[in-house]
């Protein structure tokens, strides 16, 4: 916890809060429209350049104190990253693959398109970062610097769940459900790791694998061609109905026991020491 955010003022703080808050914000509307850019021109890669801008101006919003902020480490970009993309990949696996277990989700092949796996690819890296930034970044991280974890987990991943309740589809217990599997799971990633890095793996995985490899709706949002199509049949509790697999139970279950694994394992890696890890690192 951040000797500096204790002592503050509590208003000082919670405009400190709003301040980041909207910033990050804005942040993540740069790279929507760079995204729609990219598309508009036909240069995927935008989205790449979009993303890369506003995770520096993060950096320079963290690191005004001429510290380089510890959440985003570049040795660990890459093993984070990728230990993220296979988090995320296997939870998403695991919950179609327990339907498919029980006879509520077939899959069948539909076909690639290299130049709608990329955009989709893209599409969900800059709303990965935007996101993580926002929820895990600034939310999460400022709340437990000022209070402690377990307020900040529970914040952070209620604000999380609310912010889908107008997707299409959604209803109180999706949005209750995309609190506790992926706004607790991905906050405790953040927690466990020290960096951004493997939340934002996870949530880029998590929603590119169920939108884009097994064709189901990500909260509630069709994501365009898929490799697979997986038809589901059943009560929507296993299923998640319209919104998608995300408001299946088996996807809530699934997230406990991850969220659980990254909380109770005190190994973090590439910590130098034990100290906080929103603390100066070199």
């Amino acid at each position: 916890m951040a000797a500096s955010d204790q002592k503050r003022p509590w208003w000082k703080w919670l405009l400190l809060m709003m301040g980041a808050f909207m910033l990050a914000t804005f942040g993540y509307g740069l790279i929507a429209i760079g995204h729609e850019a990219a598309r508009y021109l036909h240069a995927p890669g935008l989205t790449v350049v979009g993303t890369a801008l506003v995770l520096g101006i993060y950096a320079l919003m963290r690191g005004f104190r001429k510290e380089w902020p510890a959440e985003l480490r570049l040795r660990a970009l890459v093993p984070h990253t990728l230990l993220g993309l296979l988090v995320g990949a296997v939870y998403m696996t695991l919950v179609v693959g327990t339907m498919d277990a029980m006879d509520c989700a077939s899959l069948s092949w539909q076909g690639f398109s290299w130049p709608q796996q990329w955009r989709a690819v893209m599409l969900f890296l800059g709303v990965a970062v935007g996101e993580e930034i926002i929820f895990r970044g600034v939310l999460f991280r400022m709340i437990d610097e000022r209070w402690n974890t377990t307020v900040a987990l529970t914040v952070s991943a209620l604000l999380f769940g609310l912010t889908h309740l107008p997707n299409e589809g959604a209803t109180w217990w999706s949005s209750l459900a995309i609190a506790i599997e992926a706004g607790l799971m991905l906050a405790a990633a953040y927690k466990w790791s020290g960096t951004l890095w493997v939340p934002i793996g996870i949530h880029w995985a998590w929603n590119y694998v169920q939108g884009n490899i097994y064709g189901l709706a990500v909260s509630g949002t069709d994501a365009g061609e898929s490799i697979l199509v997986t038809t589901t049949t059943g009560p929507d509790i296993i299923t998640g109905g319209p919104f998608g697999a995300e408001a299946s139970i088996i996807a809530v279950i699934y997230g406990i026991i991850i969220t659980a694994a990254f909380l109770t394992n005190r190994y973090r890696p590439d910590r130098i020491s034990r100290q906080s890890p929103y603390s100066k690192q070199p």
